[in-house]
């Protein structure tokens, strides 16, 4: 099985789940989320897919997502306008995804990434 595997290099948390995935012998595709972001369709697959809520998606650890000041903003956004937001910038985006074919993971919790085994 091969997962697509959605990282920024620079990210510590990314190279553990990077580290993760070589460690278990798990086949990915590895793709920068800032030079290669996940478009607003892909977005809305995989937010379907994953069963969590749109704003797991938000990287609210991150610069950007304090900048914008998104915290008091999302509830008050469509889920077409956080999409669309999601897809514009990568670095808004929750890292690492994992995407296989019936399931998707965000941010790196080694017990949920158990599965990958």
């Amino acid at each position: 099985m091969s997962v697509l595997f959605l990282e920024y290099p620079k990210c510590s948390t990314c190279k553990k789940a990077k580290a993760w995935l070589e460690g278990a012998g798990v086949d990915f595709i590895d793709r920068h989320i800032v030079e290669n972001n996940p478009t607003a369709e892909e977005l809305k697959q995989w937010h379907a897919k994953s069963g969590l809520p749109l704003k797991k998606f938000f990287n609210t650890s991150g610069m950007l997502y304090k900048e914008m000041q998104l915290k008091d903003k999302l509830a008050d956004m469509s889920d077409e306008e956080q999409f669309a937001l999601l897809a514009a910038n990568g670095m808004l985006v929750k890292r690492p995804l994992i995407i296989g074919d019936d399931f998707v993971l965000v941010g790196f919790k080694e017990a949920e990434w158990e599965r990958l085994k």
